[in-house]
This record gives C-alpha cells, structure tokens and sequence, in this order.
C-alpha cells in the first residue's frame, strides 16, 4: 500500500511540476519520491530512469516556474521573463554527457567488428514492417552498429549548430522512434525527444506556448511574443550555485571513468558498469544456484531462488556479480533467522555475454558468506571472454 501512495504522490507531484503549481515544492517531492523508487530495487535500474533523476534534481534549482506557470497565473511567484544562461547551459551540457559517453561506450570490439548485440537483437524482429527483411542480413546489425554510435558522439555537436538543428533534431526524433519500436527500452526515446528541446532558441518555444494557448484555450493567450534574451554575464548565478553545478558536473564527468580502476572484462565483473550511460551494449544471460553449508552439522542443501526472489529479480541477479553476493548475504540472514549457524554460501554460476558460449562466471570454491560488499575488485569473478 505504501509503495502505490507513493506512486499516486509522484505522479501528483509530476502534473503540478508540468503545471507550475507549487513548483519548488512539487519538484522536491517528485525528485524524492522517483529516485527512492528508483534505488529501493536494483534490480530495475536503467539508464532513463538515472537520467529522470538528475534531470528533476537539475531542476530543484531552476526558477523553471516563473514565466508559463500557474503560480505566475495566480500571482504566487513574480514573473521573470529573463533567466540566467547558465540555467539552460546545465540541461545541455547534462544531456552532451549521456549521448556522448554513450557513443564513447560504443568504441569497443564487440559493437564495432561483432556488431553485437544487435547482430542478435535484429535477428527477433525480422517480422518487423518494411525494415524486418533487411535485419536478417549480418550487414543491417554492421550499419546500425556504426550509425548508432557516430550518432551518440555527434548528434549534440549538431544540435549547438543553429543551421543544421533542425535537421538533427529529426534525425533524433526518427533514431529514438526507431529505437522504442524495435527494442524494449520504455520511456528513454520520448525523454530524450523531448528534453532536446532545451537546444532550441527561446523564440521557438516562446512561439509555440503562443499556439498552445491560443489553441486549448484554457488560459489568456500571449498576445504578443516576447523574445527575451538571455541575462547577461555579469547577472549570471551566485558563486554558491556555480559551484553546485561545478561539483556536480565533476562528478558526472568522472563516474563513467570509474572502471578503469577495476581489471578484467567489465561486461563480466560489471564493475562500473552502471551510472556511465552504457546503453544496449550487452546481451548476457545465464542462471545461478546456490548451495548452503552448515559446518557445524555437516549438512548442505540448495537453494530454491524462486521462494525469496520475483521473476524479475532472479533473472537479474544471475548474471550480476554484486547482486549475486548481495542475496548470498541475504540467504545468510535469512537462514540465521530460521536457527542455522556457521554457514558457508557458494555460488553455482554460468553466464553468456553477446552470444559468446556460456562461462563460469563465479568462484564456485569461494564462501560468499564471507566476501564483503564493497568498491574493491571482486576477485572471485572470473573472466567469462
């Protein structure tokens, strides 16, 4: 009950963002309640849903509420037809980092000469309308490879581009549309679609607000389009807020560097895999048992994952080495509970990454009970190539 209150909050939360009715309040409260749901399970993360919260975080210091807002409309907040610059730099330079770090991600051998895993992706939707006879050819999975990633590392350098922004941004629109109809990625295509307006001029915007509201009705329409300019320099955000941004962004830029501290093939150890926009680089699969020892008695067993874990969670968890010791920890618990004492927790695990053959992925001589959850390397991941 609790966590359907909490959906019911934020999606409030989210129409009075969308509204501007009790903005920074309601802003707040959307940034909390997403990200908790968000973190609550790892099992569900995914690069949108990182992406929404860093964007609602983004706003929380935006006065994105003071100019179409219901809070202007009844007089709550003052109307501000100027914004510092800054405010819109920190969207853009917020969405460069996820499309160019994802083209960056895309630079490796599996994507670029095994066009993988689109060579098996495309393969499932030959039955797709028009473009399904092309993916049963090796050569379509080449090109969207190549495609995909010149796009992620250049479509923002062609979006700063006043003459060709208009044409990029229908090649975004037409590759994120393409992408949400041939693979299962939710909402991440139309977020993307839709925060890239943040390139576009405040004519263009200013423009179409003037439409809208002529056209629905529901509000006084803007006589007259006032095409404001940005504030200037000397006007820009206070020194405290700049360097907010300064930290944030110093962190956004280095976090996706983190695996290089890390030995091995990240697609096995998936250390620093996640939080570095590494999107539909991997197709891995593979199934993990457990076997329980009780030293004392001399007694083992094996697990039935399905009695603690969804469907969901236990397909997750067997291919990822962190979330595999963290339910090996779980079932330490979980059995000390029911009175077992001074257990060992091995892992029998197997996994298949971008079509290669399946591979020991854990240790299966390691007592998980004993390894602790931490950043240092996980040496009792083996490397599944």
């Amino acid at each position: 009950i609790g966590v359907y209150a909490i959906f019911i909050i934020m999606g409030l939360a989210a129409l009075c963002v969308a509204l501007g009715a009790f903005y920074r309040f309601s802003i707040v409260l959307f940034f909390i309640c997403f990200t908790y749901i968000e973190l609550v399970d790892v099992t569900y993360y995914l690069n949108h849903y990182y992406l929404v919260s860093l964007l609602a975080l983004l706003l929380i210091f935006c006065p994105a509420g003071n100019y179409f807002s219901l809070d202007v409309y009844t007089g709550r907040v003052a109307k501000k037809e100027q914004i510092p610059l800054a405010f819109i730099l920190i969207f853009q330079l917020q969405l460069a980092i996820v499309y160019f770090y994802a083209g960056l991600a895309k630079l490796n051998y599996d994507w670029l000469v095994e066009a993988m895993p689109l060579k098996i992706w495309l393969l499932a939707k030959i039955d797709f309308p028009v473009l399904g006879m092309l993916f049963q050819h090796t050569a379509t999975a080449f090109v969207f490879s190549w495609l995909g990633a010149l796009f992620d590392l250049f479509i923002v350098l062609f979006l700063c581009i006043r003459q060709t922004r208009f044409v990029a941004y229908g090649v975004l629109v037409i590759f994120h549309l393409l992408t949400y109809l041939l693979f299962p990625i939710g909402m991440f295509p139309f977020v993307m679609i839709a925060s890239t307006l943040v390139f576009f001029s405040d004519t263009l915007h200013l423009n179409l607000m003037h439409k809208i509201g002529t056209v629905i009705n529901v509000i006084a329409p803007i006589k007259s389009v006032v095409v404001s300019e940005f504030v200037s320099p000397k006007k820009q955000l206070a020194m405290p807020l700049l360097l907010i941004f300064g930290i944030y962004f110093f962190i956004q830029l280095l976090l996706p560097w983190r695996f290089v501290l890390y030995p091995g093939n990240i697609y096995c150890t998936e250390q620093g895999y996640r939080f570095s926009w590494r999107v539909m680089l991997m197709e891995k699969t593979g199934n993990t048992t457990f076997t329980v020892k009780e030293k004392t008695t001399g007694k083992s067993w094996e697990i039935e994952n399905k009695r603690y874990l969804t469907p969901l969670q236990e397909k997750m968890m067997a291919t990822q080495p962190d979330m595999i010791l963290q339910f090996a920890h779980y079932l330490k618990y979980k059995l000390a509970k029911d009175g077992y004492s001074n257990l060992e927790i091995f892992a029998n695990s197997y996994a298949t990454v971008n079509g290669r053959g399946s591979r020991l992925l854990i240790d299966p001589n390691v007592n998980l009970a004993l390894q602790k959850e931490n950043f240092k390397h996980k040496n009792w991941v083996l490397p599944c190539e």
